[in-house]
């Protein structure tokens, strides 16, 4: 089955919830990455037909369905709620759709039995969802959809409820499972990690608009502009404002550095881009920038600490210029627990092999080669 929006635009009164895109989607794995209201549930529900496009056709197979109802295609759609039904045991909950589709008992027993083993859910199949974790429900949830053997499955955040260790857990499992399935299989996140975790293919959504789209190591590496670097990083990339020339930067507190190999030959005004995990307080590599900050704040998360800094001087001769206040600071991702007091000052290293340039349009002009990452499966970190 392929999947194709041709030129769609969906609006709800005189709000534009997505504006005119395009997009095909083949079997295997499709991940929509963006923030809230980037459009993606919009997106899934015209996929479903749950809703109708404004404009623009929905077409499978080379058939368009833009007008067939839910119930007239072959879909199923799981939320991040644990949608269950109360009074129903695990059992009958994962039969209901073939019940309704009227399938004999021996085959309805034959499914439920095999996608239960699959989700791990055999020994909690005569209980109700209530006695159930909330791992479990959501377990039952998305087992109801993948016994349905439709064409088409869409999980819309369907982890983001869980804790961090149930979600590792679950996102592990449904990797091996996608893998398995012949169908058109549509995963929506906010979640940079996740969507590398995930791999296949990724949209990058941000604001009802498409702005990327490829498979998930390739558009990590190229994002194609500003906006994609941000999305596609958690937290945000850092971007620092430069003048370019002659194989040296300078930045606009007034520092200079040579530019590394990847970058040469760029003349002009750029923003540098760096993310989180290629930030730090000790060198890493050979090649380093170091740059002098002030701490603002020190942000633990689990085994983790983020550092919120200002740049010094950046105040007097950034903002001065009407430069946004993004580029004034840089967040690094610190393996480990660190104390460091709000105000103290702190040297920062930057890998210059890992940083992107960025034209004035905000344009990617120059990406860094793909090197070795201490944990390559996790080129984000573990956030």
């Amino acid at each position: 089955m392929t999947l194709t929006l041709d030129n769609i635009v969906k609006q709800v009164g005189t709000q534009t919830h997505l504006y005119r895109m395009s997009l095909t989607l083949q079997p295997g794995l499709n991940v929509l990455l963006g923030p809230t209201l980037a459009g993606k549930t919009s997106l899934m529900r015209l996929m479903a037909g749950l809703d109708r496009p404004s404009s623009g056709r929905i077409v499978v197979d080379g058939q368009e369905v833009t007008h067939l109802s839910v119930q007239q295609r072959s879909v199923a759609f799981v939320y991040q709620q644990f949608v269950n039904y109360p009074n129903f045991s695990v059992y009958d909950n994962i039969a209901s759709p073939l019940k309704l589709a009227g399938l004999a008992p021996h085959l309805i027993r034959d499914r439920v039995q095999s996608v239960a083993t699959l989700m791990h859910l055999e020994p909690v199949l005569k209980r109700l969802p209530a006695e159930l974790s909330g791992g479990q429900q959501q377990r039952v949830a998305i087992a109801r959809a993948l016994v349905k053997e439709a064409s088409l499955l869409l999980f819309d955040e369907p982890l983001v409820n869980l804790d961090y260790k149930l979600r590792e857990e679950l996102r592990a499992e449904m990797s091996e499972i996608f893998a398995r399935r012949e169908a058109v299989v549509v995963y929506s996140t906010t979640e940079p990690f996740e969507a590398l975790t995930l791999g296949g293919q990724v949209a990058v959504l941000s604001e009802g608009r498409l702005l990327q789209q490829g498979s998930a190591l390739e558009v990590y590496h190229h994002p194609e502009t500003v906006r994609v670097g941000q999305v596609y990083s958690d937290p945000p990339m850092n971007l620092l404002e430069a003048r370019l020339t002659a194989g040296r930067a300078t930045l606009l507190s007034g520092l200079e550095f040579a530019l590394p190999a990847h970058m040469a030959g760029l003349d002009g005004l750029y923003r540098l881009g760096v993310r989180a995990n290629h930030a730090g307080l000790q060198p890493s590599g050979p090649d380093n920038l170091q740059l002098a900050v002030r701490v603002d704040l020190a942000e633990l998360s689990g085994s983790e600490t983020y550092l919120h800094t200002t740049l010094s001087g950046a105040e007097l001769s950034g903002t001065a210029q009407g430069v946004p206040p993004h580029a004034a600071h840089l967040v690094a991702q610190l393996p480990g627990i660190h104390s460091v007091t709000p105000g103290e000052q702190a040297t920062l290293f930057v890998d210059l092999r890992r940083m992107f340039a960025f034209d004035a349009q905000g344009q990617l002009v120059a990406a860094p080669q793909r090197l070795p990452v201490a944990a390559a499966q996790h080129p984000l970190g573990s956030r």
